[in-house]
């Protein structure tokens, strides 16, 4: 079965993602492992075999893909396949809760993440003028970032990309706290093309059961299993974001 795998989304520890690429590699040895760049272009890719997204691009650019199932993370905040954000802060505003940040800034990965930007929005009932502004950072580690060194006040940090960053980039939290968090959702879906025949998604979740059993593979990366999911699994995402 040729296409193109890839695992972009909790790339904190390299070896460990090439380790999970590798046992992925040995039961669909035609495939081709990446780190893409574009990863919108890669996930629309009609050669894909299999790579993780977010729920929200997931639901609103992603129409084509089929989703294989999901991950079941042990990082602290995750409850079976199910995931949720921490709102994390300089330690000198510890005690503080979400409501005491209104009229700063927040730092936000981008404005298609679940995690770091639509459920920060939806925690604050969706009020646009709650912060005084946006940072847009790229990434989870530049929110992180913007919070040491004074660029904005709060972030909403998945708590499986915490928990690596606390595993394998301790200096990414130092003088972070967390003050809060947000509601449970689906965790990031695994997927593969449309074009993806109904054997090869099967033998894709196999083989995703398989190795998610197999804690050598998976316990650096918080793997504790994997369950199939669908897209309708999702929906709850988009409900969320259109509430007023």
């Amino acid at each position: 079965m040729t296409g193109n795998i890839a695992f972009p989304m909790y790339d904190v520890n390299p070896a460990a993602t090439d380790t999970l690429a590798a046992a992925v590699l040995r039961r669909f040895p035609d495939a081709r492992f990446q780190r893409p760049e574009d990863l919108l272009s890669h996930w629309q890719d009609d050669n894909l075999l299999l790579s993780q997204t977010c729920g929200y691009p997931l639901m609103t650019a992603l129409d084509d893909v089929q989703v294989v199932g999901c991950f079941h993370y042990t990082a602290p905040g995750c409850e079976g396949r199910n995931y949720r954000s921490r709102l994390v802060a300089r330690q000198t505003e510890a005690g503080k809760r979400l409501h005491d940040f209104r009229g700063q800034v927040a730092a936000c990965n981008s404005p298609d993440s679940q995690s770091g930007y639509h459920a920060l929005r939806n925690s604050v009932g969706h009020d646009d003028t709650f912060f005084r502004s946006i940072v847009w950072t790229g990434s989870h580690r530049q929110s992180l970032n913007a919070l040491q060194n004074g660029t904005a006040d709060i972030a909403s940090i998945d708590c499986v990309s915490l928990a690596l960053f606390a595993r394998y980039q301790p200096q990414a939290l130092t003088g972070l706290t967390v003050v809060g968090e947000t509601p449970l959702t689906p965790g990031l879906p695994l997927i593969t093309s449309r074009h993806t025949s109904a054997q090869t998604l099967n033998a894709l979740r196999e083989a995703l059961r398989e190795i998610a059993d197999e804690a050598e593979i998976t316990a650096p990366l918080l793997i504790g299993g994997f369950s199939p999911a669908s897209r309708r699994d999702y929906d709850v995402i988009l409900k969320a974001s259109s509430c007023a």
